[in-house]
């Protein structure tokens, strides 16, 4: 559908696309590819996806409706605005003015309509996204994405994004903080946690690193990348035995993807009788 991975990551995160994750892929069904093909349409009508999803929310609580897929909500859109027709109701309803949307007729419009006001955060985050698309403008995407988080401090999708975007320049340390930032606006949030976990080890702060790879891994238990770097990050400590846990754990959840071979690789290299350095002589007292 030419949805670039970073923005079907954020959709993902927004709960606007639910696939169900499986041995370390993704799997899509049909309804799912319904939902992408709404939110797709949507956001190249510039209606950022954050938009959409206070939508789909604020109608599910003004209507004490149950959370449902994306793809279970009736949503038209007009003009700049989403509006959504409640089950049972015989009119869109624009969930967020609180108002019912009446078909009148337009009235005569002016020929050229001119903005008197800047871009938003959502609108400003889906043009880095668009950047992020190319290595050329990925500079360009960190300068958008640090417009945005000082209009949303609290946005913790935009600052993990910036993070990645400061990776990807090679710029380790900076990627570093944005998402020591994030850590630091939701700590249950596992995404920021393995991030983070993975740079303070690429800076070689190991024990740090362990630290926020371990509380990744209760928040995502079956995201595997978080256990193949767990394991790393153990054999830099000499933990063969819980390397050898986190090992097994990848590819229970990934047992077929890219890092698949080297984790078996690795884990041969526990079937054998460990070899046991000889003892540090016993110090006397002087």
């Amino acid at each position: 559908m030419g949805v670039e991975p970073s923005r079907l990551r954020y959709w993902e995160r927004l709960r606007l696309v639910r696939p169900r994750a499986r041995w370390g892929e993704r799997f899509y069904s049909f309804g799912d590819l319904v939902a992408l093909r709404t939110v797709k349409h949507l956001t190249e009508c510039k209606i950022p996806a954050r938009r959409v999803r206070l939508a789909v929310s604020l109608t599910e609580q003004q209507f004490g409706a149950e959370p449902r897929p994306l793809q279970e909500h009736c949503i038209r859109q007009h003009g700049r605005e989403i509006l959504v027709i409640p089950p049972g109701a015989p009119m869109p309803f624009n969930p967020i003015r609180r108002q019912w949307v009446f078909s009148f007729e337009p009235s005569e419009v002016p020929s050229k309509l001119r903005s008197m006001v800047g871009r938003t955060p959502e609108q400003l985050f889906e043009m880095a996204l668009d950047c992020e698309a190319s290595a050329e403008t990925i500079p360009e995407a960190i300068e958008i994405y640090e417009r945005v988080v000082n209009l949303a401090p609290d946005w913790i999708e935009a600052r993990i994004n910036l993070g990645v975007a400061y990776y990807q320049t090679g710029q380790i340390s900076d990627a570093c903080a944005a998402f020591r930032a994030a850590v630091e606006l939701d700590p249950l949030n596992g995404i920021s946690r393995y991030n983070l976990g993975c740079t303070l080890e690429e800076l070689g702060e190991v024990d740090e690193a362990v630290e926020h790879l371990r509380r990744a891994a209760r928040a995502m238990p079956a995201h595997a990348d978080v256990h193949f770097n767990l394991a790393l990050a153990y054999e830099k400590r000499g933990e063969r035995r819980f390397a050898r846990e986190q090992w097994l754990l990848y590819l229970r959840y990934a047992p077929s993807g890219p890092w698949a071979d080297q984790a078996r690789a690795r884990l041969k290299q526990y079937t054998g009788r460990p070899r046991h350095s000889p003892p540090i002589p016993f110090r006397r007292p002087r």
